[in-house]
């Protein structure tokens, strides 16, 4: 048995299950026919910053979903092969509807991007006449077609403060953001839908405040999704911990404070210790990016089990067999790329999620 195993392809190694593709190590040797397959087929991997840290290594790009579809836009190469959830190939086959997107596992949903259909922003609608929806791009296309303007977690209270002040606002579909935006913008006339990303919302308030009682010394990193954002600015607000060390960021904005924070950890001696509120997929970049700092998670049952479909064995399947690919129908892409448009013309498009 152990030398028909030895003569076996890497591919046929694969094998698929339930909680997805599994039977291959991320070894040197996987390495190197990915990179090998990449190049035949003329392909630009691109993987999120919650992906397994193999994954993340491998990847020809890693960010947010926002960042990397705009990448993928702009890649030479013809096949994008988007290591994340559905909705964030579908966003890169929006902005690059002329090239193969694939996603190495289609089983790979989103919770937050399921929270809301077509049909129910629709009825969402025909119950407030007039108004203008914000949509947040972990959103699928479906529902950006229907969406006025699109936003990312970094500049969601700057497209609402653009939006004419007396005019109804519908934010969705995550419920924690859009009371983070209402809060800040100030907005009484803002409808939120009451939709969560399973793994934020799972981070609470009790957890982050034990964490900071723990670790005084630390900086915050808070995702704007987290069920326990608002803890963290009670916190600040009531002097339990200081103010200037809470930082509520996006993916891509934890990458730019970690790096703020390990140059200062240098000139003034700052905090060498930040807790993180977030999927734990983002730790591995965020220590990539100030290995000088002692990065903690909050939670650290906080992994999607969606974004760990994306195994070694997938990413090989994806490269071997041309599959999945994503579709998204001329028409309803070319509304959903004006909702993105609209937003990158308000200006800061920021990180995505």
């Amino acid at each position: 048995m152990a030398a028909l195993g030895a003569t076996m392809t890497l591919a046929e190694q694969v094998t698929d299950g339930p909680s997805g593709y599994t039977g291959i190590e991320a070894t040197p040797d996987w390495a190197a026919e990915i990179k090998r397959l990449a190049r035949e087929r003329n392909a630009t991997i691109l993987a999120h910053n919650y992906q397994l840290p193999e994954i993340q290594d491998i990847a020809d790009h890693v960010g947010d979903s926002l960042a990397l579809s705009r990448i993928a836009a702009e890649a030479p190469e013809d096949t994008i092969v988007f290591c994340g959830v559905h909705f964030m190939a579908e966003t890169a086959k929006i902005l690059s509807p002329e090239k193969t997107v694939l996603i190495p596992d289609q089983r790979a949903g989103c919770s937050l991007a399921d929270s809301i259909t077509a049909e129910e922003l629709q009825a969402w609608k025909d119950e407030h006449p007039g108004a203008l929806v914000v949509s947040y791009v972990n959103t699928t296309a479906a529902v950006k077609a229907l969406t006025d303007i699109c936003c990312t977690s970094s500049n969601a209270v700057d497209v609402v403060a653009s939006i004419d002040p007396g005019r109804e606002v519908l934010f969705l579909p995550d419920q924690f953001l859009g009371a983070h935006v209402k809060r800040v913008a100030g907005r009484e006339n803002m409808h939120i839908w009451m939709g969560e990303c399973h793994v934020h919302a799972g981070i609470n308030g009790d957890e982050l405040n034990e964490q900071a009682r723990t670790h005084p010394d630390a900086e915050l990193f808070v995702h704007p999704e987290c069920g326990c954002a608002t803890s963290a600015l009670y916190l600040a607000g009531a002097g339990e911990f200081p103010a200037d060390r809470v930082h509520i960021l996006s993916t891509g904005g934890m990458i730019d404070a970690a790096k703020a924070a390990a140059a200062r950890s240098v000139t003034k001696g700052a905090a060498k210790e930040v807790l993180v509120a977030t999927e734990v997929g983002m730790l591995h970049q965020l220590r990539k990016a100030a290995p000088g700092i002692d990065f903690q998670a909050v939670n650290d049952r906080a992994s999607c089990k969606y974004m760990k479909m994306i195994t070694p064995a997938a990413l090989l399947r994806c490269l071997v067999e041309n599959r999945d690919e994503v579709h998204v129908d001329l028409e309803t892409a070319a509304l959903a790329r004006n909702s993105v448009q609209r937003m990158i013309e308000i200006g800061n498009p920021g990180g995505g999620e």
